[in-house]
């Protein structure tokens, strides 16, 4: 019995295999509270194996739309995501829905009650938490989800698609050390982020590895935007002793982080080295072009909705958690010490 074999599974037929009745399987599908917990379990098992998806209180064709959902939209880096979202989506017929939620619970509220009107056929979430409350509204309107740089520790059964960011911390570093640089500063990203995380263990570990002693000075806080990137420039470069490069975990902090040399009378390459990390594509636009880690943001984005859209045809997947390679990029705004100093 199976939702893809030419035969739709009714709901009889979930229940005569759960041994339950029809109505226990219409109160599992409607979220109802009244089912004991190892009848639920029992039934949604069912329910994710055959595929089935409820419309409203019929059983329908798919809905062909994916849910895409961000924390924000104000970024670059989203755009490219969606790129990779889109086209997939538009190569399989299938729609995407583009939602922010603001990490509140009421944005995330709404969302869940769109989510149930429209009957996606699946979610991509990026940069998010997936909150357990969340994890078991969605298992019961039987949707696939597939995370994009989780925030935190992902469930076990959601699949999730990032970068290899520890490595890209570490190459920017060591490309930073090899050209003579050692006071290096880093500017992070969100500490609740795995990918920020990773980003700074992978400079600490290039440090590390190259004899350099560690100075909590060097690294400042940021969130992936501008502004943050400024801030926290304007604060390496103030010290008494500032940095000769500093590696930002994004392109866009890296951005911040040209300005704040600017303003100081200085010049990116020529007085401080800056790299950063996505390779967005206005990065070989800046003066200097950027010295960045490239993320494959649009690949990422098509492998999570080549994923999903799979789960919601009820195929299995080769792996639950998937890193894509990330790669080095040189340009013009990173450099040897003009004086070959080491220090």
């Amino acid at each position: 019995m199976s939702a893809d074999d030419g035969r739709r599974v009714t709901i009889t037929a979930i229940a005569r295999e759960a041994g339950v009745s029809v109505p226990t399987v219409s109160r599992v599908l409607n979220g109802r509270s009244d089912v004991a917990p190892g009848t639920r379990e029992r039934v949604e098992e069912l329910l994710r194996h055959h595929g089935y998806r409820r419309r409203g209180s019929r059983t329908v064709r798919r809905a062909d739309l994916v849910d895409l959902v961000f924390n924000d939209l104000d970024s670059p880096w989203a755009v490219e995501i969606i790129r990779g979202v889109e086209d997939v989506g538009h190569a399989a017929g299938i729609g995407t829905v583009v939602s922010a939620i603001h990490s509140q619970s009421t944005s995330t509220r709404q969302w869940l009650q769109n989510l149930r009107a429209r009957a996606s056929d699946g979610v991509i979430i990026v940069t998010s938490h997936l909150s357990p409350p969340v994890q078991a509204q969605l298992r019961r309107l039987n949707v696939p989800v597939v995370v994009v740089d989780p925030a935190g520790v992902p469930a076990t059964d959601v699949p999730t698609v990032g970068a290899t960011n520890w490595a890209g911390g570490l190459a920017a570093t060591e490309h930073l050390l090899k050209l003579g640089h050692r006071r290096i500063g880093f500017v992070a990203g969100p500490a609740h982020l795995l990918c920020s995380r990773a980003r700074l263990d992978g400079y600490r570990a290039a440090l590390e590895a190259a004899g350099v002693p560690p100075d909590e000075r060097l690294v400042q806080p940021g969130d992936f935007y501008h502004a943050s990137g400024f801030a926290a420039g304007s604060a390496l470069l103030d010290l008494d002793d500032p940095p000769t490069a500093i590696f930002a975990a994004s392109d866009q902090m890296a951005f911040g982080v040209y300005e704040a040399v600017r303003r100081r009378g200085l010049r990116v390459t020529d007085d401080v080295s800056v790299v950063g990390f996505d390779d967005l594509p206005e990065a070989r636009w800046a003066s200097p072009p950027l010295t960045t880690v490239r993320q494959p943001l649009v690949e990422m984005g098509r492998l999570a909705a080549r994923t999903v859209l799979r789960l919601a045809h009820g195929e299995q997947i080769e792996s639950p958690r998937i890193e894509l390679a990330t790669e080095l990029v040189v340009r013009d705004s990173s450099a040897a010490r003009p004086d070959g100093s080491r220090r």
